[in-house]
């Protein structure tokens, strides 16, 4: 199993949504890089969401329901969309400016590509980002 992180604006599509729509295709990604991860992603994959702007923060967790299919939201081949379904909402947000303090994220791609919205994250910074929550 791997482990994502992608990012959204709570005010287009919220984790509090997923969790009202229990499951959503992840679409309107437009960058070549987060693309090959939603392509690498596998179902039963899980996912840190996070929510950027005001919030800044991780604030749930999902998990790949099903892989990389064409993006319906364009009819542009090269874009693709996978299936989120969210499992839970963290006890405690874990803010950016949280995880930049801590030396065992100091390598998330959030902190290193803070533009990129579909990025993986290691074993160890997800376990890391886990107990941050609680």
């Amino acid at each position: 199993m791997a482990y994502w992180l992608v990012k959204s604006d709570p005010d287009e599509y919220s984790f509090h949504d997923l969790t009202r729509d229990k499951k959503t295709l992840w679409t309107g990604v437009r960058n070549y890089a987060a693309r090959n991860h939603l392509k690498a992603m596998a179902k039963g994959d899980e996912v840190l969401v996070y929510h950027s702007n005001d919030d800044k923060a991780v604030v749930g967790i999902a998990k790949v329901s099903k892989t990389a299919v064409q993006d319906p939201t364009t009819t542009e081949d090269a874009w693709v969309a996978v299936e989120l379904q969210a499992t839970k909402l963290v006890k405690n947000p874990v803010t950016l400016a949280a995880m930049k303090k801590e030396p065992t994220l100091a390598n998330i791609g959030l902190i290193k590509i803070g533009r990129l919205s579909v990025m993986p994250v290691t074993d160890e910074e997800f376990a890391r980002i886990l107990e941050m929550s609680k």
